[in-house]
């Protein structure tokens, strides 16, 4: 699992949570749950920190190494 849309889809499923109950829980909009587990490309890291709070993890810097060379 490799995407934030997947982490967060897998562990509000496995709290037995619908979209709804995740969205007020994080406290943000459905339509932003919704938009966050389809992978939307543009999101608001504050909020994405807020849901992923209630599973113990935050977004953070992750070193991308482009090739064996750097």
């Amino acid at each position: 699992m490799s995407k934030l849309s997947d982490f967060v889809k897998e562990k509000r499923k496995k709290l037995g949570l619908t979209q709804p109950q995740l969205a007020e829980r994080a406290g943000v909009g459905l339509r932003f749950i919704r938009e966050l587990e389809q992978g939307k490309k543009t999101l608001q890291m504050d909020k994405v920190n807020q849901v992923l709070f209630l599973f113990g993890h935050e977004l953070g810097p992750v070193k991308k190494s482009f090739s064996e060379d750097e």
